[in-house]
Parts: C-alpha cells; sequence; structure tokens
C-alpha cells in the first residue's frame, strides 16, 4: 500500500460538496502540490487528511492506518501527520523558546538541528509578541516538526508574506524535504510557489480533481481555460479568429481553441509564417516584459526579455513551438 492513500472522500457541508468523490495516492517523498480557485475545496482536503476534518464518505489510509476524523476521537490529529494552517497562531507574549519547549518531542541536538533548517535560532530568546508574520510561520513550523511527522501539510504557506520572508520560507521547506526526509503536501494557487517545487500538481475545481500530473504537463497542456490560468499567463486563440492565427502555426484550427503561453509566441519578421500585429501595451514585470499586441481584432500576450519596442509600432509573430495544444 501507498504512503498516503485517499479512496472516494467527499465532505457534504448544508448543500455545498466541497469535496466530491476524491481518489489519490502519494509515495513517501513525493512532493504533491493542490492548485485552485479559492472555494475549490483545497483546504478540506488537506484537513481531512490530517484528521482535523471529518469526510461525509471515503477513507484515508496513512502507512496503512486508518486516518480518523474529528467525531471519532478526543483530540483531532494524526501522530505522524502535521498541518501548518495558513492562520497559524502563536500563544502571545510567550518567549519562543517556551513556545517550542511544549511541542518538542526530540533531543535537543535534533530539535537545534530543525530550529537552524527554520531559520530561528536568532529568535529563540525573542517574545512571540515582536515577531513578524514571516518569524512567527517559521516557529509554528518548527513546533510542528518538533513532534517527528513523516507527513507534512502546507496550506497556503506563502500567504501575506513579503518577498524576504517568502524567499526564506521557500528555501525552508525545500530543507525540510531534503535533510529531514519528510514528505510534504502543499495548497497554493500560485503558480510561482508549485512549478518549481512539486513533483506532481493536482488542480481542484469545485470539490474536485480536474487535472493531475507533472508541472510541466500541467502547465503546457491545461485540459481547460481554468487550468491554464491557475498556472499562468495565456492566450486563447479563439476558433472564430482563427482564418488570421492559423498562420502561426501553418495549421488549421477545426473549430477548436487553442492555448498558448506569452514565452512560445517570439517577433520574428523573416518568418515565413509570422502575422503581423501592432503594439498597443507594454508592461514591466522585473525579469522580463509583456507586450499586448493586437492581431486581427485579438490581443495577444508576448513575453519578451528586453525591451526594444514602442506603443504603435507594427511587429510580426510566429510561434516558437510547433503543434498548438487545444482545448
Amino acid at each position: 500500500m501507498s504512503f498516503l492513500t485517499v479512496t472516494h472522500l467527499s465532505r457534504q457541508e448544508k448543500e455545498n460538496l466541497v469535496v466530491n468523490n476524491i481518489s489519490f495516492e502519494q509515495e513517501a517523498f513525493q512532493k504533491i502540490a493542490i492548485a485552485g480557485a479559492t472555494g475549490s475545496g483545497k483546504t478540506s482536503l488537506l484537513k481531512m487528511v490530517a484528521g482535523l476534518m471529518q469526510p461525509t464518505s471515503g477513507e484515508i489510509y496513512f502507512h496503512n492506518e486508518k486516518v480518523i476524523g474529528p467525531l471519532d476521537q478526543l483530540i483531532p490529529h494524526h501522530p505522524g501527520i502535521a498541518y501548518l494552517s495558513q492562520h497559524f497562531e502563536l500563544f502571545n507574549n510567550y518567549w519562543v523558546h517556551e513556545i517550542l519547549e511544549m511541542a518538542n518531542q526530540l533531543p535537543e541536538e535534533e530539535a537545534n538541528r530543525i530550529y537552524a533548517i527554520c531559520r530561528i535560532g536568532h529568535l529563540l530568546t525573542r517574545r512571540t509578541n515582536e515577531l513578524s508574520g514571516g518569524e512567527k510561520q517559521r516557529i509554528a513550523l518548527a513546533r510542528l516538526l518538533s513532534t517527528s511527522p513523516k507527513l507534512l501539510l502546507l496550506d497556503e504557506p506563502f500567504s501575506n508574506l513579503d518577498a524576504v520572508h517568502k524567499g526564506i520560507i521557500k528555501s525552508v521547506i525545500h530543507d525540510i524535504s531534503e535533510q529531514l526526509g519528510i514528505t510534504c503536501t502543499m495548497v497554493s494557487h500560485d503558480a510561482l510557489d508549485i512549478l518549481s517545487w512539486a513533483d506532481t500538481i493536482m488542480v481542484m475545481q469545485e470539490g474536485n480533481i480536474i487535472q493531475w500530473g507533472t508541472p510541466e504537463q500541467v502547465y503546457r497542456q491545461p485540459i481547460n481555460g481554468y487550468c491554464a490560468g491557475l498556472l499562468g499567463q495565456y492566450n486563447l486563440m479563439e476558433a472564430t479568429a482563427g482564418s488570421t492565427l492559423a498562420a502561426l502555426a501553418a495549421i488549421e484550427l477545426d473549430g477548436r481553441n487553442a492555448v498558448v503561453r506569452p514565452e512560445e509566441f517570439s517577433i520574428d519578421n523573416g518568418s515565413r509564417n509570422a502575422v503581423q500585429g501592432s503594439i498597443k501595451n507594454i508592461s514591466f514585470w522585473g525579469s522580463y516584459y509583456m507586450l499586448d499586441v493586437l492581431v486581427g481584432g485579438q490581443a495577444i500576450q508576448v513575453k519578451i526579455d528586453r525591451n526594444i519596442y514602442v506603443i504603435g509600432q507594427i511587429v510580426h509573430l510566429s510561434l516558437k513551438v510547433g503543434p498548438l495544444w487545444f482545448i
């Protein structure tokens, strides 16, 4: 049996089926990211796996042991599973070392190793009310790790963090997997958070898993516009505009819509299959620029590394890659 097995899991809340008949398996050390819009059921799924929310139906097995919900035990939890909520809380006006000692089940040397991985060694003599949000989050994470979990569930760990603290927590999560050998599952709606981290991405919509695959598969071959939009900007080349845009790939759309990411276009005046358009907007995104190019009445986003263009300029677009991906 797998490290984690979820079978026909559902959660009904009044008239709303927030999780609908979900089944999947996770192997040890496999990094799974769950993506979806707000209200798609991501957090409910994670809480049921952690034993913190009661399923309406279905079963969860962790290391061949059934995970039971809060209706079946006095203190909802599973000793081998840790869940970091996006709404983590610490007791106010406590010393940090006191907060950690309350939860710690490890020898001092091992506990100090976790504190180093979580980048909190310099915070041990601070009080909790003196900490930033990112510092509190890393301390809450260290508390969970000091209970020796085998599976760590992370619910939107990067939300409400500035760029500096977000970078730190990303490094911490990477080190947790690599140095502590803890299997992780992460919920996030931000493509930049999960594409470079996950082995597998599950996309949820209205309580259902609608796509499952590697990050590259889900990014380059989304099954619909919802999946495409979750993982980044994209252009929908509609069949109704096919007579103009089909020249980009020298094929016919045949009544289908195609998804093309902005980086798959290039500005190439010498290509035989290029189409002409005019630049309507130029926006700077730090490491790249985004051009909005009007082609045959349709606005197309084009990603470029260096800008040498001006608004109103006529350019020719071609595709860097061959076949289109249809939805």
